[in-house]
């Protein structure tokens, strides 16, 4: 794809949606409609669900409330991670190796299926290898390259290895960090080209797809399930309920598992010469190992593209006076350099940091609560979707079978548990 020139955004637009393919329209639901399975949600587990199921011959709908990709999937940092939130060694211990090896060979498999995905529809999302996970303090560096070894060790995953302060340096253009681990597993994407580009490969396999429709509930029973939109409803053998963050706007009974966080993105105007050189010389995706994150990367159209700062209540008005700070504290040499574009994203995350996936009753399967690492997981979520839905649910149940824990709190007290929570999470960053 040739990446057009794009024009600096008011406001908080994002790069993301100036520059990606355009998109075919969909047009909205109105009365009754029929399929043997309902998708509910045009993000990467949505999308990939449809699409498994229509290469299966599945007559299959899937409704979204805004545009495909609209939400997370098309507004995140784009980076491929490998594993899990949790690191191999906690699972372990909390599941024991037999479950933890069952998961990691999944999530290994996320990354494979991801590049095929792209591969075999020829999805241009500017797809490419490489992601830093950055000691940001010299006490978070030993836990780290600990993490590292076991995964050599006991999984032969020979694709990551430790870098010292000065490599590092060299490899990001920075010398803040005191160390960090090059993973040529990971990678980098535009993440609304790629929801776009399966949103494509759907609808060429037979997905039928109704942009802004929004469910408001589902209603199961021996014979099947409805799905009630604002515009009309959906009869269906089976819903995969693939909401995110959302998901208890649909199923309340999922609210107290999953909660919202409002995470932030600029993109800087493009770097010309010897800064764009200088700023970040591997070209990969790099993020640190605060718990409130800085994550970043380059565009292809040269520009710096920075994740930083949290929010748990209302988004500010200046996302870039936000974030900003962050980004001039990782890179001195951007001060002053013009912020061309800025967006916030809302994200789902779960008191595990475990992607949450379930059944409601006889009818619902649902996956949500990747917790920062949907990229490649929910992909596969989408696929292992599928296949339960069409009666083999073995793979699924591998993530199902990770215990959830709820939230603390009723609906009323539970968003300012929650915030307190990721507030001291957030202080101990700083030590």
């Amino acid at each position: 794809m040739r990446w057009r020139r794009v024009q600096a955004a008011s406001g908080t637009q994002s790069w993301y949606r100036a520059s990606a393919p355009s998109s075919h329209a969909h047009i909205a639901l109105l009365g009754s409609a029929r399929a043997d399975i309902c998708v509910v949600g045009g993000g990467f587990t949505g999308l990939s669900a449809a699409l498994h199921l229509a290469e299966k011959g599945v007559k299959v709908a899937l409704i979204e409330a805004g545009t495909v990709g609209s939400g997370a999937s098309g507004r995140n940092g784009g980076q491929i991670h490998t594993g899990l939130r949790q690191r191999q060694k906690a699972l372990e211990r909390w599941l024991g190796k037999e479950h933890a090896r069952a998961l990691w060979d999944l999530a290994q498999e996320s990354k494979v299926l991801l590049r095929d995905l792209a591969a075999r529809h020829a999805i241009d999302c500017a797809l490419k290898n490489g992601l830093v996970i950055a000691a940001h303090h010299r006490r978070a560096l030993r836990p780290l390259a600990e993490d590292t070894e076991h995964l050599q060790r006991h999984y032969n995953y020979t694709q990551a290895e430790m870098m010292n302060a000065a490599q590092t340096a060299r490899a990001l253009g920075t010398s803040i960090y005191p160390g960090g681990r090059l993973d040529k597993g990971g990678g980098h994407l535009h993440p609304l080209a790629f929801a776009r580009g399966m949103a494509r490969a759907g609808e060429a396999a037979g997905v039928r797809f109704h942009e802004h429709t929004r469910a408001v509930r589902i209603e199961q029973n021996e014979r099947g399930a409805r799905v009630q939109c604002e515009s009309g409803a959906i009869d269906a053998g089976q819903v995969i309920l693939a909401c995110d963050a959302l998901s208890g706007d649909v199923a309340p009974q999922l609210a107290p598992f999953i909660a919202h966080v409002e995470s932030f993105i600029v993109a800087t105007e493009p770097l010309a010469g010897p800064l764009y050189d200088a700023v970040l010389p591997l070209d990969a995706a790099v993020a640190d190992t605060r718990h409130v994150l800085d994550y970043y990367r380059k565009s292809e159209d040269r520009r710096l593209l920075f994740g930083g700062r949290e929010s748990y209540w209302t988004p500010p008005a200046d996302i870039a006076a936000m974030v900003r700070p962050r980004m001039e504290s990782v890179y001195p040499i951007l001060k002053g350099a013009r912020i061309e574009f800025a967006w916030s994203g809302t994200v789902g995350i779960t008191v595990t940091r475990m992607p949450h996936f379930g059944r409601i009753g006889s009818r619902i399967l649902f996956a949500h609560g990747y917790s920062g690492q949907g990229v490649a997981l929910a992909n596969l979520g989408g696929k292992l979707l599928a296949e339960a839905a069409l009666g083999a649910p073995e793979r699924f149940d591998v993530f199902a079978r990770v215990p959830a824990k709820p939230f603390p709190g009723n609906a009323w007290l539970r968003k300012p548990l929650v915030t307190a929570g990721l507030a001291w999470f957030k202080l101990l960053d700083y030590f």
